[in-house]
């Protein structure tokens, strides 16, 4: 940010993460909520680093007038996903273990956690229409959430997940892993108000375009 000041860049747009609010925020999650506690503990170093980001943009724009805008943004999904084990998120996770488990007629999948924890997902599309329309419309120091105010819970996600991938084996819940936040939902209206954004993909079609792409492109 600072570089971006010293070369004169006319607007910076920072996009940050649902992993900053705290541990315990009522649900749907409210920018001006975004202070009120310490976030949940497995993420929170990478959420505060990511909120400093926040500060610095506000104090920049007082200080020198510099346009920074900053958007929070929810947990992405869909096609050119990271599906590496070792550091992919949960839809990428599970699709991945899914096709593996189908090409050797496996018959259980392994998912961490109870299952009982809820996360809102925002297909990539969506995602990038979001920071376009905010890059054009929003000039202003406050956060702007970004999500598809759509929430399902690692359960439900993994069943689902695994009907679409035509799974038949058995899932397990690991209860050893931790479930990390209990709830994620973010308040969307911010963002439809300021600059007309609101998510349009149905997430089980958005789910259906990410497994087809994964079997095509990495999954032979």
């Amino acid at each position: 940010m600072e570089e971006a000041r010293r070369a004169g860049v006319k607007k910076f747009i920072t996009v940050g993460t649902v992993c900053s609010y705290p541990k315990f925020t009522p649900v749907p999650f409210k920018e001006e909520n975004l202070w009120n506690g310490y976030p949940e503990e497995t993420n929170a170093p990478y959420g505060l680093a990511k909120k400093m980001l926040l500060v610095q943009s506000q104090a920049y724009r007082q200080q020198y007038g510099f346009n920074a805008i900053y958007l929070l943004q929810v947990n992405l999904y869909g096609p050119g996903d990271n599906f590496d084990p070792k550091s992919s998120h949960v839809i990428a996770a599970l699709i991945k273990k899914f096709h593996d488990a189908n090409k050797k007629r496996g018959q259980e999948v392994i998912v961490w956690g109870t299952g009982k924890p809820t996360r809102e997902f925002l297909y990539v599309g969506d995602a990038a229409r979001g920071i376009s329309l905010a890059a054009e419309k929003y000039n202003k120091p406050e956060p702007v959430n970004l999500g598809s105010g759509f929430e399902i819970s690692i359960k439900d996600l993994a069943y689902l997940i695994a009907k679409l991938m035509n799974f038949k084996g058995e899932i397990i819940f690991d209860t050893s892993k931790p479930d990390g936040q209990p709830r994620r939902r973010l308040d969307t209206s911010r963002a439809e108000k300021e600059f007309g954004f609101k998510a349009e993909t149905d997430f089980e079609k958005g789910l259906k375009k990410t497994i087809d792409w994964y079997e095509k492109t990495c999954g032979k």
